[in-house]
């Protein structure tokens, strides 16, 4: 079937939708986005998702010409548009718009909302079973006072330069550090340790991205009455746990096995971690 795609205000096929090469999203990186995952035909947590958009778009001066309540009914009618999409995965893009050949984001026309939706898989099924390989990386997470990580741009550069620094040494993944040594996260999720049953996540100043899924686990983690401790984390803490997983809209949470070469514990899919993944799938059947 031909995914439809929301294009400012339009719902077209696939095939003939397009961005302007004048587009300064498509120039320069300039703009924002969401990734959102469906569930039963459903956009899973469809209004902090929505928040943190406008919350990015806030901060580089970015005006989306919808309000919130229609830009939710945008994504709503784009899911309607592929009803066959039961389980998959909402792309949700607000670009700066048309302009000039110069950084000037002033001389841009319309901002443009693209809305996609279709299937994703960011690792195979024997991932979340036996657990990810991973790596920490060289490529440091950009430093806070040039590019604040709380802001989720089109500009992913720093990312896909780690990641490819992961795919390089045969990694699934790349945890990266920030600019003090400190854990941000990894490529495209959050990262949780386990140690001696306790949880803990890096705080959000250490450099990585307010997730709404981190969110999700936190909270699911109060829930089995395990609390979770947003602290700074080092190279140290990855070694000495007893358990790591990461969390994201698209890999949801998956067990890390190796850090580095290392077995995480036992090299298995830990107690802890095992608990909180099925709470999470508990979760999502019932939103």
């Amino acid at each position: 079937m031909d995914r439809v795609i929301y294009m400012s205000g339009k719902l077209v096929p696939a095939r003939e939708a397009r961005v302007s090469v004048f587009d300064h999203g498509f120039l320069y990186g300039d703009g924002v986005f969401e990734g959102i995952r469906i569930y039963g035909g459903k956009p899973f947590r469809l209004d902090k998702h929505t928040r943190r958009l406008y919350d990015s778009a806030a901060a580089i001066r970015l005006h989306i010409p919808l309000t919130p309540g229609e830009l939710d009914q945008a994504v709503r009618q784009t899911l309607a548009a592929n009803a066959d999409l039961k389980e998959g995965y909402v792309r949700l893009l607000v670009t700066r718009g048309v302009g000039s050949l110069g950084l000037n984001p002033f001389t841009c026309q319309e901002p443009q909302v693209i809305i996609i939706a279709d299937t994703i898989a960011l690792y195979p099924p024997e991932a979340f079973q036996k657990g990810l390989d991973v790596i920490t990386g060289a490529t440091i997470r950009n430093h806070p006072a040039a590019l604040s990580p709380r802001i989720k741009s089109m500009n992913y550069l720093n990312n896909i330069l780690a990641k490819i620094e992961g795919l390089d040494a045969g990694a699934a993944e790349t945890i990266m550090l920030n600019h003090l040594g400190f854990v941000a996260e990894a490529t495209g999720d959050n990262v949780f340790l386990v140690r001696q049953g306790k949880v803990s996540t890096p705080d959000l100043a250490s450099g990585g991205l307010g997730g709404i899924t981190r969110e999700e686990v936190i909270d699911i983690c109060g829930e089995l009455r395990r609390p979770v401790h947003e602290t700074t984390l080092t190279r140290y803490d990855l070694y000495a746990a007893d358990e790591c997983f990461l969390t994201g809209t698209a890999a949801e949470v998956i067990p890390v096995a190796r850090i580095d070469g290392r077995p995480v514990g036992s090299g298995a899919v830990g107690p802890v971690t095992t608990e909180i993944m099925a709470a999470f799938h508990k979760r999502i059947r019932s939103a």
